[in-house]
């Protein structure tokens, strides 16, 4: 069952670090889902997981203080905009139906982004 959840864990982690270069996979969920895995399934990686110096930060954060900080809300709301703006006005700018799709998703991710406190150091 540990392999299993190492296994697990580790493509959480994976999806979690596309996640930071595609904007409509979220990160931060996957990197919790992938600190959950750890903890159960390898203590040794759960560790590495909170001390590493990009990772760590992210789900020390949002464990402890349930909040998300600005500038990662800056950069996460402005991704999908810019992402779902190109998408619809270049790539699906014949289909209507398609359009509102992707703009009423748009605005479900901002929403969600921001109904997070925002951490203030």
């Amino acid at each position: 069952m540990k392999t299993l959840l190492i296994i697990l864990g580790t493509l959480s982690l994976a999806l979690g670090i596309l996640g930071i270069f595609l904007p409509l996979l979220p990160t931060t969920p996957f990197l919790l889902l992938t600190a959950a895995l750890y903890v159960k399934g390898s203590p040794k990686l759960y560790a590495w997981l909170i001390k590493h110096r990009l990772f760590g930060e992210y789900i020390r954060n949002f464990r402890e203080n349930r909040a998300i900080p600005l500038h990662a809300k800056i950069i996460s709301v402005s991704l999908v905009w810019g992402t779902m703006l190109y998408c619809i006005f270049a790539v699906v700018d014949r289909w209507l139906w398609a359009q509102l799709l992707l703009a009423a998703l748009a605005v479900a991710i901002t929403w969600h982004i921001l109904s997070f406190a925002t951490l203030r150091k």
